[in-house]
């Protein structure tokens, strides 16, 4: 039987991109490996930005006024004095952090930072809509909503119909039972 193992203690809990556990590598190209490597540095870079959009709206540190996506949102986060970062729960099934928020006046502002390049839905967006409404006990219909994604240098902004946010509300309640029900083997 062998005894004697290599010490890689620095390793533990990490996991590299050519892992045993994510073998589908194992069938790719060089082509497809590429494609999949530079996706997942997009996706670190995204979340590095994030965390420095967070830190430059909790600090009121503004960009250069500028069309680019990361000045604008920071920039318009530090003007409207949104909440960064902000969880928003309904349950240990159902939660989720807003990149930025604001309830003021009776308006709900949700702003959304996005980082890649592909199409986005506002859904997410609603989604935070909606944990905000149960979290908070407020109904959707006697607020205004105003929700902006950032991307690709461009802002675009949705207000959403209150029934769209009841509906969400509505399916978060029921499937969080749900789950608490298989969760408890009923």
């Amino acid at each position: 039987m062998f005894q004697f193992f290599n010490d890689h203690h620095e390793l533990e809990g990490a996991h590299a991109f050519l892992s045993a556990s994510n073998y589908h590598w194992v069938n790719y190209d060089e082509d497809h490996l590429a494609e999949v490597y530079i996706n997942m540095l997009a996706k670190q870079k995204g979340t590095e930005l994030h965390a420095l959009a967070s830190q430059l709206i909790k600090f009121k540190q503004r960009l250069p006024r500028s069309n680019k996506t990361l000045n604008r949102f920071v920039n318009d986060a530090i003007g409207y004095r949104m909440a960064s970062e902000q969880v928003l729960f309904y349950s240990m099934n159902c939660f989720g952090t807003a990149d930025a928020i604001l309830f003021k006046n009776n308006l709900l502002r949700v702003h959304d930072l996005k980082t890649g390049v592909s199409k986005t839905s506002f859904l997410q967006l609603d989604v935070y809509t909606a944990l905000f409404c149960l979290e908070y006990k407020i109904e959707p219909e006697k607020i205004g909503i105003e929700t902006r994604i950032y991307q690709n240098d461009d802002v675009r902004i949705e207000i959403p119909e209150p029934d769209l946010i009841r509906e969400i509300m509505a399916k978060i309640i029921v499937f969080d039972k749900k789950i608490n029900e298989i969760k408890n083997g009923e």
